[in-house]
C-alpha cells in the first residue's frame, strides 16, 4: 500500500536513520538533577544562538510558552497576543488554568504584527480596580497567519513601546527558524528583543519531540521549578536532545526547499481559484486555504484529498491548511498538486 502524502503539519516527520544514531549514541543522565550531558549541552547551544543566557528544554510547545508567560505575567495580570495567535487558541486555555492569567487579544491580517495595535490595548499599572496588562506575546512565523513572517521594524517598535510602558515580551518561535531562513535575519537578532522566547525543534527541524524556553539564568531556574511541577521533569531525556543536536546540525538551511514547495502549491492552487489563497502571501512552509467562496467546507477538502492520499488539515469551517517539512519531496509535490486540482473541481 502506497503512503500518503501527509500535509497536516510540519510534526508528522519521522527520524532519519542518522537522526536515531545521534539519539542512541548520545551520553545520558538524570535531567531532574541536572545530571544530562547531552540536554545541558543542547539548552546552551541554542540560548547562545538567540543571545539568552540560558535555556529549559520541553516535551512541547505548548510548555514552553506556558512556562515563559508564567514567568513574566502574575496570576490575575493580562498577556496580550494576536486574536488568532497559539498562545490564545491552540493550548487550551493553560494560560487560565495553569497561570491565573487573563488574555485579551487584538486582530491582524495574516497574523502580521503592527506594534500600534498591540500598544494601543495595553493597559499597565491599571491600579486595584483594573486588569493590568504586563506582557505581550508575539508569534513568528504565525502559523494560523499561514507562516506569516513578523517584520522586524514593527518588532522593534513593539519592544521600544513596552519599554516605556514597562511591559515584557515573549516570543512565540516554534517556527523562527522558518523566518530566519525566509528573511536571513539573525536569530540573535531576533532574540534581543524579546524576554523570553519558546523554540520548537520537533516541526521544520524535524527532531521527534522537544522544544526549548529560552530566558535569562534566573528566569529560567523559576522556569525549571514549574516544569517540574507541571510534572514535566524528564530523566535519561539526552536521546531526545541528541536527535535535537542532529537537527540543528542538518535541518536548518534545507527549510528553503520546504519554502519553495509551499510556494508552489500555493501558486497551483490559486490557478485553479484565486479566491482560496494569494501565493505572495506564502512566505514559508504553510499554505492557508480560504474556501469561503467555494460551495464545500473544509472538511469535505480534507475527505477528499485523504481518499486521493493526500491528508491536509481542516481547522475552520472554511479554513484549510497545508504544511511543506522535510519528508515532503519535489514528486509528492507534483503529484500533491494533481490531487488538489481534483479534489477543488470535483
Amino acid at each position: 500500500m502506497q503512503q500518503p502524502i501527509d500535509l497536516r503539519s510540519d510534526t508528522v516527520t519521522r527520524p532519519s536513520q542518522a537522526m536515531r544514531e545521534a539519539m542512541a549514541q548520545a551520553p545520558v543522565g538524570d535531567d531532574v538533577y541536572g545530571d544530562d550531558p547531552t540536554v545541558n549541552s543542547l539548552e546552551e547551544r541554542v540560548a547562545a544562538l538567540f543571545g539568552k543566557e540560558a535555556g529549559v528544554f520541553t516535551p512541547t510547545g505548548s510548555l514552553a510558552n506556558q512556562l515563559a508567560i508564567r514567568i513574566l505575567v502574575a496570576p490575575g495580570e493580562e498577556l496580550l497576543a494576536e486574536s488568532n495567535s497559539h498562545i490564545v487558541r491552540a493550548e487550551l486555555g493553560a494560560a487560565a488554568v495553569f497561570s491565573g492569567i487573563t488574555t485579551r487579544t487584538w486582530p491582524a491580517k495574516n497574523g502580521l504584527l503592527i506594534a500600534k495595535d498591540a500598544l494601543d490595548l495595553a493597559r499597565p499599572n491599571s491600579g486595584p480596580y483594573l486588569v493590568s496588562t504586563t506582557g505581550i506575546a508575539v508569534e513568528n512565523t504565525h502559523n494560523f497567519g499561514g507562516g506569516t513572517i513578523q517584520p522586524l521594524a514593527e518588532i522593534k517598535a513593539l519592544r521600544e513601546g513596552a519599554n516605556d510602558l514597562g511591559m515584557a515580551l515573549h516570543l512565540d518561535g516554534a517556527r523562527i527558524w522558518n523566518a530566519h531562513v525566509a528573511s536571513g535575519i539573525a536569530l540573535d537578532e531576533y532574540g534581543k528583543y524579546f524576554d523570553t522566547i519558546s523554540v520548537c525543534l520537533s516541526k521544520g527541524l524535524g527532531a521527534p519531540i522537544g522544544s526549548v524556553m529560552l530566558a535569562s539564568k534566573e528566569s529560567a531556574a523559576k522556569a525549571r521549578i514549574w516544569r517540574k511541577r507541571y510534572g514535566a521533569g524528564m530523566r535519561q531525556v539526552g536521546l531526545l536532545a541528541g536527535a535535537a543536536h542532529y537537527a540543528l546540525d542538518h535541518n536548518i538551511a534545507r527549510l528553503s526547499e520546504d519554502h519553495r514547495r509551499a510556494k508552489e502549491l500555493a501558486t497551483a492552487i490559486a490557478a485553479v481559484n484565486p479566491s482560496l489563497i494569494d501565493p505572495n502571501t506564502v512566505e514559508t512552509n504553510i499554505v492557508g486555504l480560504d474556501l469561503t467562496e467555494l460551495p464545500i467546507s473544509a472538511a469535505e477538502l480534507a475527505s477528499r484529498t485523504r481518499e486521493a492520499g493526500l491528508w491536509i488539515s481542516a481547522l475552520g469551517p472554511k479554513y484549510a491548511r497545508l504544511v511543506t517539512h522535510l519528508d515532503f519531496d519535489d514528486q509528492q509535490c507534483q503529484a500533491a498538486i494533481e490531487i488538489l486540482k481534483r479534489a477543488l473541481v470535483a
